[in-house]
């Protein structure tokens, strides 16, 4: 019999192998009539690669050329027809200007008897992006990082990074015309929402000047009186050139984790799909959760796996190294302390949390008492935003590599 630790194992290989974009990506252009126009390919984010090659697999030649941006070793290889360009992320840099000024060449010339594949995937505000007139890329990158290290979720920050950008809020899809665009999404973003994910590059925007104003002035944010100007100039609200489809998400990714629990013995709840707050607070709320039914005080019959998605922030207080799911898998561990067959995990489904090479960390009852062993105190580690150090002193760290999928976090309870 297996335990407990290598069912979370044998659970996070299948979790990611069945949230992979490649069956969707094609069953989405199965379902799309290019009516006999030039495809042209644009893929952006963590996923771009795997999805321009799922792509490029199944429509062969019929794409005429296209350019695929996606992070640092993120790329598999070379693709037929297309020129591939890794860049930046969580913060752009000058070969995510330089791969961007690539793609919108690309576009510049189409005619109506053309039409762009546009592959949209998790990262791709960071990775696809052209700063407004007069918005060096520095700026625009300590603005980023600010936003990142404030704790503000992903959608504020991307009310303000989308204004600052010629590419962002569906102004990608403007500068395509006369052209069309069919975009394909796959989801890291609660609720789904087109304008968000990857700041919208072909999606109207449903935020307004004063919303954006309103998160500077939530979390103190600092900008120059340039970048004043373009937040509260308006965004498009209209694209009549943009067919889009949403072909992953986070509720695939809870129930692929459903199902391989199930097929491990353990009875799947699924606590929720729209996770979303500090991961230390998310982190010591599963673990009360998780203390509750080992005592038989709540309502999940063991065996079990609690299983929640969504997507946490880190309000950044020290200069550690981590990520979201690490720091929330090390704040569960206090309260699961001394406790006998449990195990918690928080993964990123595309392999790499933070600024760091792990997914993910997992702890049990026994991480608490190996950290004061190897001389570490969790609490000062946790103060420190040093999940990763901590983790990785007692093999607590996830490390798949990059996934080639980005559908979001999924943070799980077993208990046997």
């Amino acid at each position: 019999m297996s335990t407990i630790k290598e069912s979370a194992q044998t659970m996070i290989k299948r979790i990611i192998a069945e949230n992979m974009p490649e069956e969707s990506v094609i069953n989405a252009l199965k379902n799309h009539d290019f009516d006999g126009k030039k495809i042209y390919l644009i893929a952006i984010g963590k996923a771009a690669w795997t999805m321009a090659k799922a792509a490029t697999d199944y429509l062969g030649d019929r794409i005429e050329k296209g350019v695929v941006i996606t992070k640092y070793d993120h790329s598999m290889g070379d693709i037929p027809h297309l020129d591939i360009f890794e860049a930046g992320h969580p913060t752009p840099d000058e070969n995510t200007v330089i791969a961007t000024e690539k793609a919108l060449e690309l576009v510049s010339q189409l005619t109506i008897n053309d039409e762009v594949l546009f592959l949209v995937s998790g990262g791709g505000s960071a990775l696809f992006e052209a700063p407004q007139d007069g918005i060096a890329l520095e700026e625009l990158a300590k603005l980023n990082n600010d936003m990142l290290a404030s704790g503000a979720d992903i959608v504020e920050i991307n009310m303000i990074r989308k204004r600052l950008s010629k590419v962002k809020a569906g102004r990608f899809a403007g500068q395509c015309l006369p052209a069309k665009v069919f975009a394909v999404v796959l989801s890291d973003v609660l609720g789904d929402r087109l304008d968000t994910i990857a700041s919208g590059p072909a999606a109207p925007d449903q935020s307004t000047g004063d919303d954006a104003m309103a998160v500077v002035a939530k979390y103190g944010l600092i900008l120059t009186e340039k970048q004043k100007e373009y937040l509260t100039q308006e965004t498009p609200k209209e694209l009549d050139n943009v067919k889009a489809v949403v072909t992953g998400s986070v509720r695939s990714l809870c129930d692929s984790a459903s199902k391989a629990a199930q097929a491990l013995g353990f009875k799947p709840y699924v606590l929720m799909t729209t996770l979303n707050c500090e991961a230390s607070e998310a982190g010591r709320f599963l673990s009360s959760i998780a203390a509750c039914t080992m005592a038989g005080m709540s309502h999940f019959t063991r065996p079990c796996a609690i299983i929640a998605g969504g997507e946490t922030v880190v309000n950044l207080k020290g200069d550690g190294l981590g990520g979201r799911n690490q720091e929330l898998a090390l704040s569960a561990a206090t309260g699961i302390a001394g406790l006998e067959d449990i195990t918690i995990f928080s993964l990123g489904s595309d392999g790499t949390d933070g600024p760091t090479d792990a997914a993910g960390g997992i702890v049990d009852g026994q991480t608490v008492s190996k950290l004061k062993e190897t001389g570490h105190d969790i609490v000062q580690i946790l103060a420190n935003n040093d999940a990763y150090h901590g983790l990785r002193a007692v093999d607590g760290l996830i490390m798949t590599g990059p996934t080639g999928t980005n559908v979001n976090d999924v943070s799980i309870i077993l208990c046997k």
